[in-house]
């Protein structure tokens, strides 16, 4: 057995979609220290530029680029091939591509949701995953060695009262993955399912709500801990790795679902 056998993502090119913050940030981070180059891509320029910067410092013998990417806007797919091409031609080709950008989540309970907002927050997380499969298939090599990886939520499994239409989104990301699977064979399809993990989301609640938050999840989770984006990226490493997972779920959520 060759020494580089467990070395996958050595010199590999990945694309991070939302690799500016929370998760996305870093599971850049845990494919630089795993020896791939990465590029990362946001909304938000500063966001960008202070991640490249902070990543570059942290792994200098690595390649680390930033490109800013708004997929708010209905020119969605027009502007992911722009990026696809800017990150190929910077770094070369694209053998991995995580999906992990999100907007802040403005829907309320039932009785409040309108058609508006539905669609409103339907774009991030049902339309814009389709076109990054879309566009996607044209850049990854035909491989199973090439992986998409999206994410959803543990709230797919285990519905939140009051979060009906973000658990139909969590939901439908599963499904979409299992699909995206066959359609984009022998590339590889997988998605994350995390649960509670501490990022900038939580950022609407003020410090006291979400320590009392956080103390009111870990008295429940078997793990006894809030999730930190440095355990889940884990799971994003093992589905580019895994050359034989497609089609698979990968929870990351404290054991919620046990409880």
């Amino acid at each position: 057995m060759s020494p580089s056998t467990y070395r996958k993502l050595q010199d590999k090119h990945v694309l991070i979609i939302g690799g500016s913050s929370g998760i996305g940030l870093a599971v850049a981070e845990a494919a630089l220290a795993s020896g791939a180059n990465a590029t990362i891509s946001s909304s938000s320029p500063a966001k960008v530029t202070a991640a490249v910067s902070s990543l570059s410092a942290l792994y200098p013998d690595r390649t680390v680029r930033g490109l800013t990417t708004d997929l708010s806007k209905p020119s969605a797919e027009a502007d992911l091939v722009t990026l696809f091409e800017a990150a190929q031609t910077g770094i070369g080709p694209i053998n991995h591509v995580v999906f992990t950008a999100a907007d802040p989540l403005s829907l309320g309970g039932l009785d409040s949701v309108t058609a508006d907002g539905i669609h409103a927050a339907a774009h991030m997380r049902m339309v814009v995953p389709v076109l990054v499969a879309k566009v996607a298939a044209r850049y990854l090599p035909a491989a199973n060695t090439s992986s998409l990886t999206i994410t959803s939520g543990s709230v797919s499994e285990r519905p939140t009262k009051g979060w009906s239409v973000i658990s139909y989104f969590a939901g439908g990301l599963v499904s979409l993955a299992r699909a995206l699977a066959l359609d984009l064979a022998p590339v590889r399809v997988n998605v994350v399912r995390p649960g509670y993990v501490d990022t900038g989301l939580w950022g609407h609640m003020s410090v006291e709500e979400k320590a009392d938050m956080v103390k009111e999840v870990e008295a429940k989770m078997p793990t006894g801990k809030f999730g930190a984006v440095e355990d889940v990226a884990e799971a994003y490493l093992w589905l580019m790795k895994d050359g034989n997972a497609t089609g698979t779920v990968a929870g990351t959520d404290s054991g919620a679902l046990l409880v």
